[in-house]
């Protein structure tokens, strides 16, 4: 069982501060740093480490070959990633606070430049997962493709856009949300969603995963940790969500160890590259009985 992910490629330019800037307001970076990111990239990392078959679908500018060999060292399979003249590399712009809190900007380039054929090179059959997220171009094709194929497609629906999700939620197994975002959905689609289950991240508050067929909710408390940076917290947890259910795991299992996983990587600076891998993870639930 493999994961493709259509997914985002950022270079996360990290500035971190005493605290974030307001309006109009300039302030001095206590130090600079520049990394993986990108949602799709993160969430592919995550999976990699978790142990799952990752087959990344996007695209990068010409020049920054680092980003793929960043991407293979993690496990993934960078193949089906294209390299697209005369255009950027995604890229975020990213203010981190003193208690770990963050702000971003991002600028989508190569991740919305995707040709209309690269979701049907991958190959998509019964029993893979399709990972999208709101940073690319064609997600609602490549989750049409991927239903047609007997795969299913988990959606994390970021950043949050109404019309976004209304094109592609007809085609999506599983909706990935955070708490801000599943009110948002209710609000624009109420509560009795075309869709399979619903996982919802709540940060501090742990996550849930409902399965809408059979009503069945389960619950996860999030792990006390000493947060350090929180960017990428949501994909790890996706990402390790995911490769729990491609190995068969259920719901409870799948979502302990993706919030053990997330509770490691916000104690570590950095996005992408703060993904912990299989052995930290069980060894860290190990410690904590």
């Amino acid at each position: 069982m493999t994961i493709y992910n259509l997914g985002s490629i950022n270079i996360d330019h990290v500035y971190r501060l005493q605290a974030l800037p307001r309006a109009g307001e300039t302030l001095h970076a206590r130090s600079y740093t520049q990394g993986l990111g990108g949602k799709g990239a993160n969430q592919s990392v995550a999976a990699a480490r978790a142990g799952a078959r990752v087959v990344h679908l996007g695209a990068t500018g010409a020049g920054e070959g680092w980003v793929l060999d960043r991407l293979a060292a993690a496990g993934v399979e960078t193949s089906a990633i294209l390299r697209l003249a005369d255009i950027a590399t995604g890229h975020a712009i990213i203010l981190v606070e003193a208690g770990g809190e963050n702000s971003i900007i991002l600028h989508g380039g190569a991740n919305l430049a995707l040709p209309a054929d690269l979701p049907g090179r991958a190959g998509l059959g019964p029993g893979d997962i399709l990972l999208i997220q709101n940073e690319t171009n064609l997600q609602a094709e490549a989750a049409a493709l991927a239903r047609r194929a007997g795969a299913r497609v988990i959606y994390s629906a970021a950043p949050f856009e109404i019309a976004a999700l209304r094109a592609v939620l007809p085609h999506v197994s599983i909706l990935a949300v955070n708490a801000i975002e599943a009110r948002d959905t209710f609000a624009a689609f109420g509560e009795d969603l075309p869709v399979e289950a619903l996982l919802i991240t709540r940060g501090a508050e742990g996550a849930e995963f409902r399965d809408l067929r059979s009503g069945q909710v389960w619950h996860q408390p999030a792990f006390a940790v000493q947060a350090v940076d929180t960017t990428g917290a949501g994909d790890c947890f996706a990402g390790w969500f995911a490769a729990g259910l491609s190995r068969g795991e259920d719901p409870p299992t799948a979502l302990r160890h993706a919030a053990a996983a997330a509770a490691l990587q916000v104690t570590r600076r950095g996005a992408g590259d703060a993904m912990p891998g299989r052995a930290e993870v069980l060894d860290f639930l190990k410690a904590r009985g």
